[in-house]
């Protein structure tokens, strides 16, 4: 059944293009094949609006979500990031400045918006249900066959269901991928991420800070009012720790960290953990797959880059098969896929190799390291250009000219 629907399903179906996971990534994936006039089957066990993370969007993923029409209703529920700060909490001999990123440098309101997931999560689902094109099979796939004109998906209940183009979505456990043989590079960090929203009495000036501290980022983003999201990134053993605090002495912890920028501190909800790892699959396609989001690339939540890079995934095929709708050529074609995979290869490498040197650039006590971060966070504070270039590349790669970089030497320039 379509549209509104419900759970039910034939035990064989055939579709046009079937997705595999209904998180974010997976939502906005079968959104985006409907609208291009795909019959579309979205397999997952049901959608989380039960998760209390947050995700901050950056300018190109709201540019996308406003195409596929979904923007309008998000842009309500979120807080808008008009400026980034960085400060260096290592404490370490060689520090670096302060730096802070202005979104009317780039003539925009905001670099992006923050928002809850669950609001993300839900908002998506209503449009996707909403959707003609789009048909919710609420199982859990657990066989695959990926053939020469189709894939065909068995669930746990006994379903079968084909189409010319599976989207995996499944997360970085996905049994899409791992049927179809396409290995990853998997590495873990000893770090993790205790994530938790906080309420405070100073505002936050639409301003995310995020200090860098040995342990890894902490990093304070706006969420509409006096609230924000907090990712403290820890020693497994500091981790512990924060989590067994009672809650007073963990808020006097926050505030100490925070050097009490928003005032006093209250959290809100729960204080979740999670262990910090990297993950990249060794190609993002297959023989009648295309792989998106976690399935395809795992790093640490630093620079807002998660998310926004899986939507790039999703805008990237969208574009690719609305392209083939157009000339009426097979969605799932070796042709197509192939050309997905050299448009995703370079932004996937280069984002997730960024963010693991900036991370590991935080823990090692190797003096050079800390000298090199130290003067490059130096020179984006300094030269107008390059600060300009780091902000343009880190809300929207490539869709932005490259300026001449010319170092301004002269007195006062910036």
């Amino acid at each position: 059944m379509t549209g509104t629907g419900t759970s039910a399903a034939t035990a064989e179906q055939t579709f046009d293009i079937l997705v595999i996971g209904a998180g974010p990534s997976g939502l906005t994936a079968a959104l985006t094949a409907a609208q291009a006039g795909y019959r579309t089957a979205l397999v997952a066990p049901g959608v989380n609006f039960t998760d209390g993370r947050t995700t901050a969007l950056l300018q190109a993923s709201t540019d996308f979500l406003s195409g596929i029409g979904v923007w309008e209703k998000l842009l309500p529920l979120s807080a808008p990031l008009i400026r980034m700060r960085m400060v260096d909490a290592t404490g370490r001999l060689i520090r670096a400045p302060e730096v802070t990123f202005d979104s009317a440098e780039l003539d925009l309101d905001a670099f992006g918006y923050n928002l809850r997931n669950r609001d993300l999560n839900r908002v998506l689902e209503e449009a996707a249900r909403a959707e003609p094109n789009v048909t919710f099979i609420e199982a859990t796939a657990s066989g695959f066959v990926f053939g020469d004109t189709f894939a065909q998906i068995t669930t746990t209940d006994g379903q079968q269901i084909s189409a010319r183009l599976c989207v995996a979505a499944d997360g970085r456990k996905s049994l899409a991928r791992e049927a179809a043989g396409i290995g990853v590079n998997r590495w873990d960090y000893p770090q993790v991420a205790v994530v938790m929203n906080l309420a405070h009495t100073q505002s936050h000036q639409d301003t995310s800070t995020e200090f860098h501290q040995t342990t890894g980022p902490f990093t304070l983003v706006p969420l509409q009012g006096r609230n924000s999201s907090l990712v403290c990134v820890e020693t497994p053993e500091g981790a512990e720790r924060l989590r067994s605090m009672p809650r007073p002495e963990l808020e006097r912890e926050l505030e100490r960290r925070a050097h009490s920028i928003l005032g006093k501190m209250t959290v809100d909800g729960d204080v979740q953990s999670f262990p910090l790892s990297g993950l990249t699959a060794k190609s993002v396609s297959g023989q009648r797959l295309a792989l998106i989001g976690e399935t395809a690339h795992v790093f640490p939540p630093i620079g807002a880059q998660g998310l926004n890079l899986g939507l790039r995934d999703v805008q990237s095929l969208g574009k690719l098969l609305a392209e083939a709708r157009a000339q009426d050529l097979d969605p799932g074609s070796e042709d197509l896929l192939a050309r997905y995979e050299a448009d995703r290869r370079t932004d996937i490498v280069s984002r997730t190799t960024a963010v693991d040197a900036l991370n590991r650039s935080l823990l090692t006590d190797l003096l050079p390291v800390q000298a090199m971060r130290s003067a490059g966070l130096y020179l984006a504070s300094r030269v107008g250009p390059l600060r300009r270039l780091l902000m343009r590349e880190g809300i929207a790669p490539g869709k932005f000219p490259k300026p001449k970089l010319s170092l301004p030497f002269r007195k006062g320039a910036a």
